[in-house]
Order: structure tokens, then sequence, then C-alpha cells
């Protein structure tokens, strides 16, 4: 974004919400008059003047926060004017993978099968679209969701990769010569999705992914309360799917132990309910951001947290002018 905020004879040429003179929107100056109001009494090199620079305009704190998931950082170069806006496309994929997903985890309308009807979706979109909105967002400077995007656009690559059977994922764990027989040599044998050795590794997995989702959550404390809510709520879910399935593994290495087979199905409905409150957080700030990015007339609050939670750099400059 563009940082010259003051023409020669002293006006702001872009709208500057970070001067608090009296040149923000809203405000008058210049003889009672908002430096941004063009009208038929204005000097034509004059309205030209505060016109060219239409298309560079500064925005404030929290619009930045609300269209980018970061705190507002300074970066070299003009290339957040010369590309588009990359958080939406990276939300779009994660959207249309997780909410499916959690209504399966949820068994809703006798779904089930932890998604495997959407592995293309899972491919396609949410691994595909979050990697090109991770790189997008390294492009244009912002560390935070580049780094949110592209881990999670590696999960869902990894995960899709799990239930595809040419990657034996669990076909690998069918030791007995009994079952590997049955699957004539193919990869993917199912029967590897019994073995309680399968069951606790992927729930290592999935508990790794909650810590991710808990360092994510911290940093989340800098930009909005929508974003705080999805990784609390991913943080459940992925503990919750861990636990389902370290429980699944107790119940396949003993059929008997059919309290944890009752445990691992609530833990996993419990999981998808967790995620569908992610899902629903993620279309908020998704419409919200969508909004923003048209300049519609309506603004969905998200909750900006950058400007009450101070960064240590706007500390360090109190206290620097304070001495």
């Amino acid at each position: 974004m563009s940082t010259n905020h003051a023409s020669s004879d002293d006006v702001p040429l872009e709208k500057d919400f970070s001067n608090h003179q009296g040149n923000v929107n809203g405000t008058t100056s210049m003889q009672g008059r908002n430096p941004y109001d063009l009208n038929a009494n204005d000097h034509p090199e004059s309205a030209l003047k505060r016109m060219r620079t239409a298309g560079s305009i500064s925005i404030s704190p929290e619009l930045f926060e609300k269209l980018y998931l970061s705190p507002e950082n300074r970066v070299k170069g003009e290339l957040r004017k010369t590309f588009g806006n990359p958080t939406p496309l990276a939300l779009t994929g994660f959207l249309l993978s997780l909410t499916p997903l959690s209504c399966d985890l949820m068994g809703w309308r006798g779904a089930g099968g932890n998604g495997a009807a959407s592995t293309g979706v899972f491919f396609f979109f949410g691994c595909l679209l979050m990697i090109l909105g991770a790189v997008g967002e390294w492009i244009v400077g912002n560390t935070f969701p580049f780094v949110v995007f592209g881990t999670f656009g590696a999960f869902w690559g990894a995960f899709g990769a799990t239930l595809v059977p040419y990657y034996n994922a669990y076909g690998a764990y069918v030791t007995d010569p009994t079952a590997m027989a049955a699957s004539m040599g193919n990869p993917g044998n199912p029967a590897g999705q019994t073995v309680p050795a399968f069951n606790s590794s992927f729930a290592f997995f999935l508990l790794f992914m909650a810590m991710i989702c808990f360092v994510f959550l911290i940093c989340s404390l800098r930009t909005n309360i929508v974003f705080f809510v999805i990784f609390l709520s991913l943080v459940l879910a992925f503990s919750l799917l861990a636990g389902a399935y370290f429980n699944l593994a107790l119940a396949f290495e003993n059929p008997a132990n059919t309290s944890a087979a009752k445990t691992a199905a609530r833990l996993v409905v419990g999981g998808g309910a967790c995620a569908f409150v992610t899902s629903m957080a993620g279309w908020w700030i998704f419409l919200a951001i969508m909004l923003a990015s048209v300049d519609f007339p309506i603004a969905i609050p998200v909750g900006d947290l950058s400007t009450m939670i101070k960064g240590a750099s706007d500390r360090a400059r109190v206290a620097g002018a304070a001495a």
C-alpha cells in the first residue's frame, strides 16, 4: 500500500488513516471542506491532482487486517497494488473442503466415510487453491497468512492422499498373508484401516496439527476475533479427532473393548461439530473480505484485534517517544 501522504501544498493526496490532524475521510479541512470532495467550483488542475491517486489509495489498519488476515506491515515495492488479494482464494479452498467434511464427520443425512467422497475436492480445492493463495501471500509479503495457507494446503493434500488407495497409507499396515492375498497385490488394502498401528499413527498426525493450530491461535490474537475463533475451534477439532483415532486403535486391538469404540464415535462427532464451527466462522470472514474487496456499502465486522493488542514495534516506538 502506498505510504505517501502529503502533496506539495500539504494536502494529502491519498486517504490517510494514520494522520489524525483532520485529514481523514468524513472530516473537514481547507476552510471547512473535505479534501477528497470534488465539486463544480474546483479548479481543473486541482481536481485532477487529487483524482490521479485514486488507484493507489492507502487503507486503514482495520481494513488491511480484514482483507489480508494479518496486521499491517511495511514491504518494499508496490506488489499489493500490482496483484490481486490472494486471501479469499485460499479461503475458498479451505471452506469448500472443510464444510462438507465436517458434515460427513457428524453423519448428517447418512454421510460418512471420513470424507472419501470429497477426495477430489481435497486435492483441487483444499490443496491447490490454498497453495496458490499461500504463494500469493508470500509475494505480497504477508508472512502469517502465507504460513497458515501453506500449512493447510499441504494438510489437504496429505489427507486426500491418505484416502487414495494408490498411496497405500493404510494398506502398508496389512502384514497378514491371508489379508494381503485378498487384495491381490493391489495397494490400499482396506483391512489396514482396522490395524491399531495405522490408527495410532494417524492420530499423532492429527495431534500435531492441533499443536500447530495452537501456535496459530496465539498469533491470531493480533488479527481479529473471527480468526481467533477459527483456530480455537480447529485446535479442539484436531484434538478430538486425534482422541477418536487413539480410541479406535484400542477398539481394534481388543474387539471386546466396546467402550473405546463408543468413545471414538462420540469424539468423531464432536470433532466434526468443532470443524463446523470453524467453517461457519470462515464463511463469515470470507463474506467480509469479498464485500470489502468490491467496496460494498455494507461492512461486516470481524472484531479487529490488531489495534487493541499492540505489536512489539509499536510498544517500542511509544516507549522511545516517552523517553
